[in-house]
């Protein structure tokens, strides 16, 4: 870190709306290599840019992920689905990030497991960050399941995907930081904020193991809906959440046996 005053960096920090200005200033202060950087990253703070965007990372399960401006930013919500995963995760298993973002989720999952990661996503800006957070790992650009390698047709046994799910008239509604900064293709849900949701979830039945899992994230009043969705396409699906997180997350199972390398990994 650098050996600078933070006083000041915190007082323009809070007078700009910062609610958590001293743990930002030392963040921004760790990550610049000399004072002209913090200088200038306190500026683009201040101006109103997520601070994941100004220092190009995000803290996510304990890991450091590249992110760059036009890719989402991950939400420490999600590391519920992350945990929801690796209870069905073993050694070996097949493991799919679908429209991965920065790669935050597939990440999270390898780091904690020796498993057979592939992640896609339809934006290259995303696709270009995902491998940098992914090195080694295969990550396609492509719209859902057609970026995929046909050869995982039946094989996935353990399927992530934080699709969007804010419906189209309420993105009007998000923070700034959001609404302003962040692609509205990675927000926008439809008008009911599942249309990506049920794309993923027709998919299931063709690229799913027999056994194989899902899951996504979703808000209170939607869950109930992305689980009905699951149940209609032949998945046994369940809701979970995280009261301290206010996260709910939708798995779905789908019948048959249970992959070798899928069962519960304690």
């Amino acid at each position: 870190m650098l050996s600078v005053d933070l006083g000041p960096v915190v007082e323009r920090l809070r007078a700009s709306g910062c609610v958590f200005a001293e743990d930002e200033a030392e963040i921004i202060a760790s990550t610049a290599p000399d004072v002209a950087a913090l200088t200038a990253m306190v500026d683009k703070r201040v101006a109103g840019q997520p601070l994941e965007y100004v220092v190009g990372w995000a803290s996510f399960r304990g890991l450091r992920i590249l992110v760059e401006p036009g890719v989402f930013i991950p939400r420490r919500r999600t590391e519920f689905l992350v945990s929801e995963a690796l209870r069905v995760t073993s050694p070996g298993a097949v493991v799919v990030d679908l429209g991965c973002g920065s790669g935050a989720l597939g990440a999270a999952v390898a780091a904690e497991r020796d498993v057979s990661l592939v992640a896609a996503d339809v934006e290259v800006a995303a696709v270009r960050c995902a491998r940098r957070n992914l090195p080694g790992r295969a990550v396609y650009q492509g719209d859902l399941y057609a970026a995929l390698p046909s050869g995982l047709r039946g094989r996935i046994e353990v399927l992530l995907s934080n699709v969007p799910y804010v419906p189209t008239d309420e993105i009007r509604l998000l923070p700034p930081e959001a609404r302003l900064y962040e692609p509205q293709v990675t927000l926008d849900g439809g008008p009911d904020g599942l249309a990506t949701l049920r794309r993923v979830v027709a998919g299931t039945a063709e690229w799913l193991a027999p056994g194989g899992h899902l899951f996504v994230e979703m808000s209170d009043q939607q869950a109930p809906v992305a689980q009905a969705v699951m149940a209609e396409y032949g998945l046994v699906a369940e809701i979970v959440t995280d009261d301290d997180l206010g996260a709910n997350v939708v798995h779905g199972i789908k019948p048959g046996a249970e992959p070798a390398a899928g069962t519960p990994a304690g």
